[in-house]
């Protein structure tokens, strides 16, 4: 075991992708690592297979005698388990160093260099970005990602030498607070989570308090045109970047034949001819973003580029299962109105004049009540839009609030349905599309292998190129 890693670490909640990720790291350091979630899934089977003792039962008997015996016991939690969750009482009660998983990450940054990404969305894409252009350079990284990634079939990096650490900064509960980034892109600030802020200016003024945190010396990367203003201290050095403008921004973009190609020009030194590894248009930003990072972080053009043109995407983020000359299937975990919007605009620019079908899982109770009328705006990009039921994830419902929200305000002329999720596979079968894109943040992605079955087998109405 390292010096100074606790011997014991308890994960409450420890399926989540994030709480997985930080579990992998202490089993990594020589930890022993035990935890509870509500159900087995894959990613809880690879932790129990790489050492982690897990039970699915809310129970304090089942926690193993060694994590209870000794009150220096690491406990970290996730926000969205309950605060009355019997585990978590039993901790709090009996002293035990109970802490909050944004807690834990925000200690890595005080002891590295944070290189952290925040925003309403493309978070995970962007970060993991980051993290391959990193750690396949000279200058290599740890890194706690929001998501598979599948040029390393994991959600964590560990680079014991290195001086960086890439890391996801959540909003969600004001996560992003516990971080000491040395520096950090904030990707957007489209209002979210307004259960837990309540108004746009709460949820923008938790953004401007992020970046005080920015140490000293530090960079901040900053989308043009937020409505957020920043407040970071001085001797921070404040970039700004997007697809078309900026510090660093995209020239020469070229886009055809299933490859998206630009230069970056950047203040720290263009770069020609970079490629995407996932070409699609949303990616050209997250692109620009995460090699802002590595270039401030001391990577070199060529590691760029050949980073850029290697990494091979995020499981559930702009996710292609189909690709062939007549049908393409993907899946996308776009849950927030703007990041639809983004999505379908990406999948329009590869394949226009197609036929494209979203099935759509909204996520969240209080998201649908707070934006239906802007879901059902950027669903309307679509050629046919198909709504499941609501995955409440942590809450409970909410009278009248249904996925008809939506549906009801779509733009008149946009084909809709609403369906059962358990129906979704006969729904597949029997819909005419070109392209087929899931959205959501919930389990309709269960689905996804079956759906790519079935897609394969269709007969197809036009070639896709």
């Amino acid at each position: 075991m390292y010096p100074n890693e606790p011997q014991n670490v308890y994960f409450i909640g420890i399926g989540g992708i994030g709480m997985s990720a930080i579990a992998r790291y202490y089993l990594k350091r020589g930890s022993a690592v035990a935890g509870y979630d509500r159900t087995p899934t894959p990613l809880t089977r690879d932790l129990e297979s790489e050492g982690a003792v897990i039970h699915y039962t809310d129970d304090v008997s089942l926690i193993p005698e060694t994590f209870l015996d000794d009150t220096s016991t690491l406990v970290v939690y996730t926000p969205a388990v309950p605060s009355n969750h019997t585990e978590l009482q039993y901790f709090l009660a009996h002293h035990f160093n109970v802490q909050k998983r944004a807690q834990v990450l925000g200690t890595l940054t005080h002891t590295h260099k944070g290189l952290c990404v925040a925003g309403t969305h493309g978070k995970t894409t962007t970060s993991s970005m980051t993290a391959h252009l990193l750690h396949q350079s000279h200058i290599d990284c740890n890194a706690f990602l929001g998501g598979i990634t599948k040029n390393y079939g994991t959600n964590y990096i560990l680079a014991s030498e290195s001086d960086y650490v890439v890391i996801e900064a959540d909003e969600f509960d004001r996560s992003f607070h516990w971080l000491a980034p040395f520096a950090t892109v904030i990707t957007a600030t489209d209002p979210d989570h307004l259960d837990i802020y309540g108004t746009e200016e709460a949820y923008l003024e938790s953004f401007r308090h992020y970046t005080e945190l920015i140490k000293t010396g530090g960079y901040l990367v900053i989308h043009t045109g937020l409505k957020m203003q920043p407040n970071v201290h001085e001797g921070v050095t404040t970039f700004t970047y997007s697809r078309d403008g900026g510090d660093f921004h995209a020239d020469n973009l070229r886009i055809g034949g299933g490859e998206i190609r630009f230069d970056l020009i950047s203040p720290l030194g263009n770069i020609a001819d970079i490629s995407l590894g996932v070409p699609v248009g949303i990616n050209i930003e997250n692109g620009i973003a995460a090699m802002a990072l590595a270039q401030i972080a001391g990577a070199t053009a060529d590691e760029i580029r050949n980073g850029m043109a290697s990494f091979r995407g995020v499981d559930r983020r702009f996710d292609f299962h189909v690709r062939n000359a007549h049908k393409a299937y993907l899946s996308d975990y776009a849950h927030h109105p703007e990041e639809i919007r983004q999505s379908i605009a990406s999948i329009r620019e590869v394949y226009p004049d197609k036929r494209i079908v979203g099935i759509f899982q909204p996520h969240l109770y209080t998201r649908t009540r707070d934006f239906y009328l802007d879901f059902a705006d950027a669903l309307s990009q679509l050629d046919e839009v198909i709504l499941t039921e609501i995955y409440p994830a942590r809450e409970q419902p909410i009278p009248g609030v249904t996925s008809q929200l939506i549906l009801d305000n779509l733009k008149p002329g946009v084909a809709h349905r609403l369906i059962r999720k358990a129906d979704v596979l006969d729904v597949v079968r029997h819909t005419d599309f070109d392209v087929l894109i899931t959205l959501g943040a919930g389990d309709l992605d269960d689905y996804a292998p079956a759906i790519a079955d079935i897609v394969a087998q269709k007969t197809p109405i036009s070639p896709i190129q």
